[in-house]
């Protein structure tokens, strides 16, 4: 909510008091202030010019040359292209030696050989965001209309209101009375202990009509919990043009484009008081019956920004003799808008379900300021005279009558909230010392009544309607700390005995996870918890239920994820798109599965993507592209390094979506699947447009709840080690891993390392045999090995190759 220091100071008294120290008070005490600005920053010599003569450039089609009265001797020459200019305008000008926007300097120069002793401005080059620029000037300079009462050499910063500052506050979902001057005028009054001074406008009987507006309109609503106020008043024989000079100034300090004088007072109206309002064109709805209702599934509604769109039958819709007008509390509808042919308008005041409308606006994207003010409450109590104060203006501002009578369709009312709370309880909640009198003048600055029972200690509370958010007696609490304020409440330190801090054994793991990973060439990397339905079930072996979001906020985070490689790619292909090919990532973080019991369960995982190559290319190595073996090496040293007291073990896998048939591995622990490794299927590589990649994911749970074994640190031997190598021709469907197992299943006291040098397959060798090579390495770390003792060994392992594997020793 963008507040205007002037317009506050219209309701307070505010003398002595800086719009920064009112921010800060208002943020200590309130809700949070984003800023402080004035439109007219930096800007300096910028004056109110009238266009004297305007003629063509001489050697240009497009530029003026125009003669400029800025309040001095005489007139000054400017070279202008814009191509609204016309003499007998009163202009924005920037003279020589100013400064505009982004502090550029203005100077004189020559265009086309021509003199131009200063600029005409357009808003925007002033500091005004397109957004707010009314229509008519956003391609042009700027002209003040003829209510404005400027003259030559006026300055623009305080003819336009620049020279007022803004306060831009961040209003929470629970404080929706701040979305209005009036209930920050309140709160503020509570703040500095004064009394607001509000205006209350009556219709005076000269734009009063003596036709009934209920003669040409009805209105049914049969569903009070939607629409628990729903009230209309009419305007006949408007006559649409330009707000006055002041309004439009005022609409566009805050954030708001003038578009004529109907709908510029629905807006401040909305900003004055935080009840959204809406006008229509009465011969659109006249004779017509007004309701609402939920929209009907599949249709489309065209809305004021002229776009179509799909309703869902859970969306409330205005309907004139069931032909949909507007989205409730949201936006019009095109057919029904004020148009510059409208005579008669009449105004639409109303209450809607807040959650209906936060529902609606966010599937829509339409967070209209209406629907930012419905979706946290409206005052109910400010709503008639809301509604009556925007007739008299749009009466006044159009030569128009204000039409007899106010049409009722619902109109629930709202009785004062009672809260009780005691003076100890006060004290005590808040380490304070309150006496009776200091409470109960917090509760007069809150214009809150309130009685007090001497013998029961206790305060009865009747909270005003425009305070919807206290409830209960903690609500009671927070506005006692907040008035009396929270710098001036006791500071007391926590008693208690102290306790050790250190990390649980699983966040040991992970910590020593990312340690391994990262020692390993991978860079952590972090992904979005919601993806696309479509992503968040890739690589999921098992039948797991997707958790999908109700409302999400955009497409693509429609569901909770189900794997941590989705996330990766998405990383890969981003910076792949940017000529980084060579990546290497890994993520830790939590996936998530229906269980059927509402709350989805939560599983900890951690993967890992490796793409493009694995050592880089230099004078003396060439190039390695990653390859399946790679990252199997990655995580074999992984799970090693964690020390697993289970049997790892790599079965191939070809059913596995996303990922290529021929080259994907499950991960084992003692026969149970912990995860998976492998190359990403070519097709699923096309889609998120990356090269050729390889990646793992792991059950992290899994693996923190598996046994581990105790590690320590060992000596390194003193002692020579002895090397032994071996040779075998073999059967081809003999894997390394049964050899490694016969090898270390054979008694062996001192071998200390197995490692496979050669492989050979090929010509000179029967069909269906190949050549394996192993070296293997003995030591002892109390004394020197005898080559006695190693040949013993060594024997034992030959002879159950033979005798289990059937291999010829070469």
């Amino acid at each position: 909510m963008k507040l205007s220091y002037e317009w506050l100071s219209k309701y307070l008294d505010l003398d002595g008091v800086e719009p920064k120290d009112l921010a800060e008070k208002i943020e200590r005490t309130a809700v949070e202030v984003d800023s402080v600005t004035r439109l007219d920053y930096k800007l300096k010599k910028i004056v109110v010019g009238h266009t004297l003569e305007v003629t063509d450039h001489p050697d240009s089609d497009h530029l003026h040359v125009c003669q400029v009265d800025v309040g001095e001797d005489e007139p000054i020459q400017i070279v202008c292209g814009a191509p609204n200019i016309a003499a007998d305008q009163d202009v924005i000008v920037a003279l020589h030696g100013s400064r505009i926007k982004d502090n550029v300097k203005i100077k004189r120069s020559k265009m086309r050989g021509v003199k131009s002793n200063g600029m005409i401005c357009a808003l925007q080059e002033i500091g005004y965001p397109d957004n707010v620029v009314p229509k008519e000037f956003v391609d042009g300079i700027y002209v003040f209309p003829a209510d404005s009462g400027v003259k030559p050499g006026d300055s623009v910063m305080e003819a336009l209101g620049m020279d007022d500052d803004i306060i831009d506050t961040s209003v929470t979902p629970n404080r929706g009375d701040m979305f209005s001057m009036n209930g920050n005028a309140h709160e503020i009054a509570a703040i500095l202990d004064q009394t607001a001074n509000f205006d209350v406008a009556e219709i005076e009987s000269s734009l009063q009509s003596e036709t009934k507006l209920l003669d040409q309109i009805k209105i049914e609503i049969n569903d009070e919990k939607d629409t628990p106020v729903y009230k209309m008043m009419g305007v006949e024989g408007v006559s649409i043009k330009e707000s006055p000079f002041w309004l439009q100034t005022l609409l566009m300090k805050v954030g708001i484009r003038p578009i004529n004088n109907v709908v510029d007072v629905t807006n401040y109206v909305m900003l004055k008081y935080g009840q959204p309002l809406h006008a229509y064109d009465l011969s659109s709805l006249k004779g017509k019956t007004i309701s609402v209702s939920d929209a009907k599934e599949g249709s489309e509604f065209e809305t004021l920004d002229g776009m179509k769109r799909e309703l869902r039958s859970s969306d409330l819709m205005i309907m004139a003799d069931n032909v949909p007008v507007g989205m409730a509390g949201i936006m019009g509808g095109l057919d029904s808008e004020v148009t510059n042919q409208t005579q008669n308008v009449v105004i639409e005041a109303a209450i809607f379900d807040p959650i209906k409308i936060r529902k609606a606006a966010r599937y829509h994207n339409l967070h209209s300021e209406a629907a930012m003010r419905f979706e946290r409450g409206i005052d109910y109590s400010a709503l008639n005279q809301a509604l009556k104060e925007a007739a008299i203006l749009i009466a006044q501002f159009s030569d128009g009558r204000v039409l007899d009578g106010v049409v009722e369709g619902s109109n629930v009312k709202k009785s004062p909230q009672v809260v009780t709370v005691t003076l100890p309880r006060i004290n005590k909640i808040l380490g304070t010392s309150l006496s009776k009198g200091e409470v109960l003048d917090i509760f007069r600055r809150l214009d809150f009544e309130t009685e007090f029972d001497d013998q029961e200690q206790t305060f009865t509370i009747s909270v005003p309607v425009r305070r919807w958010d206290i409830h209960i007696e903690a609500d009671i609490l927070e506005e006692v700390a907040r008035i009396f304020g929270y710098d001036n409440l006791p500071v007391t330190l926590p008693t208690g005995a102290p306790t050790v801090g250190q990390l649980t054994a699983k966040q040991k793991l992970i910590r020593a996870s990312r340690n391994v990973l990262e020692g390993l060439g991978l860079t952590q990397a972090m992904s979005y918890g919601l993806t696309t339905i479509a992503k968040s079930a890739r690589f999921v072996k098992d039948d797991h239920a997707q958790v999908k979001v109700n409302w999400p906020m955009t497409k693509d985070r429609e569901a909770l994820r189900m794997n941590l490689i989705s996330g990766l790619l998405d990383d890969v292909a981003y910076n792949q798109a940017r000529s980084v090919d060579n990546i290497a990532l890994y993520e830790q973080g939590r996936v998530f599965y229906a269980n059927g019991s509402g709350q989805p369960e939560e599983i900890e995982h951690i993967a890992g993507v490796i793409s493009g190559s694995i050592q880089a290319k230099s004078w003396n190595e060439p190039e390695k592209l990653v390859s399946f073996f790679d990252i199997k090496g990655i995580v074999e040293q992984y799970l090693k390094n964690l020390a697993l007291t289970g049997e790892i073990t790599y079965t191939a896998v070809q059913d596995l979506d996303g990922m290529h048939p021929g080259r994907t591995a499950e991960v084992k622990l003692d026969g149970q699947i912990i995860g998976f490794l492998g190359q990403i299927h070519p097709l699923t590589a096309k889609e998120f447009k990356i090269k050729e990649t390889y990646v793992f994911e792991l059950n992290l749970t899994e693996i923190v709840n598996a046994q581990k074994k105790l590690q320590h640190y060992s000596v390194i031997s003193k002692y020579p080690a002895i090397t032994r190598d071996v040779a075998m021709l073999i059967s081809k469907d003999v894997t390394n891993e049964q050899i490694l197992n016969v090898i270390r299943e054979t008694k062996q006291a001192n071998l200390v390392n197995v490692e496979l040098f050669d492989v050979y397959a090929g010509e000179h060798l029967e069909d269906g045999m190949k050549s394996m090579a192993y070296q293997l390495t003995y030591q002892d770390i109390n004394d020197t090995l005898q080559e006695d003792t190693v040949n013993q060994e060594f024997s034992k392992v030959i002879e159950q190759l033979k005798e289990q594997l059937d291999a010829t020793i070469r």
